[in-house]
């Protein structure tokens, strides 16, 4: 049974994999068997990721510089890994950006932005690793998304964040549909607010009790930690989905349950 879920003999790749939920992701993956590289824009980034997976896991990853805004930044990434470990089994998507505005001030330039770095980006890495796995006649792609793809928030601010990840939900499931009969599945996992490096950085500056406020929304009373995701992306990632495809599932301790 543990052989459905092992990535021995797979590589994977994570873009926005130098940090926060991305980070974690690569670690499980090759926790999981998995040859796994983390591709990201700043250098000295990746290298204190791969040091820190190192540290805690005794796991190696290599890193690739990628800009993942820039299609051709993006081919060439394909085309590098290509000629290194000749076969990418494996892509998680996990780069994004959040801005908060109110709807009423929303600066276009900056909802372009969010759209550029959530949508477009991640469609052009699903275009060009999807054309490699194509190729293969094997792959699992596994978008990031988030709660809010599904379900507003209360406070203002986030029409740009939750309507690109509603669009990257519809994005993966679309995908799902059209790759299917390549054998390559696509899904996405979708988390609540999560305790990310830059999310601990703003509910520091929010008081003593935002944790607590956060987290008596959910059901299971407490906040999201990035390991709550490495449990999916490894199970989409593996052949025990081999059979699910244009799926979001949720590690949001029940919030999109009540939502």
């Amino acid at each position: 049974m543990m052989k459905l879920f092992s990535l021995d003999g797979k590589n994977a790749v994570v873009v926005g994999g130098a940090g926060g939920i991305g980070q974690a992701i690569a670690q499980g993956l090759a926790e999981a068997g998995a040859k796994v590289a983390i591709a990201s824009r700043s250098v000295a980034s990746l290298e204190r990721a791969v040091a820190e997976i190192k540290a805690a896991s005794g796991q190696d990853v290599r890193y690739y510089t990628v800009d993942a805004s820039n299609e051709e930044s993006i081919q060439a990434l394909v085309a590098k890994l290509e000629s290194d470990v000749k076969h990418v089994d494996i892509l998680v998507n996990a780069q994004g950006l959040n801005k908060k505005h109110n709807a009423e001030d929303f600066p276009m330039d900056v909802f372009k932005q969010l759209f550029d770095v959530n949508v477009v980006g991640l469609m052009m890495c699903c275009k060009q690793f999807g054309k490699h796995m194509i190729k293969n006649g094997y792959g699992k792609i596994v978008n990031v998304s988030s709660v809010r793809g599904k379900i507003a928030t209360q406070g203002a601010g986030n029409a740009g964040y939750c309507g690109t990840k509603g669009a990257v939900d519809m994005i993966t499931r679309q995908l799902a549909s059209e790759f299917g009969k390549y054998n390559i599945t696509v899904n996405a996992i979708g988390p609540t607010i999560t305790e990310t490096p830059m999310m601990t950085e703003i509910l520091n500056g929010r008081g003593p009790n935002a944790r607590k406020d956060i987290a008596d929304k959910h059901p299971m009373r407490r906040m999201g930690l990035p390991t709550d995701c490495v449990g999916p992306a490894v199970f989409l990632s593996s052949e025990a989905s081999c059979f699910v495809t244009g799926n979001i599932i949720y590690p949001d301790g029940g919030l999109t349950a009540i939502g």
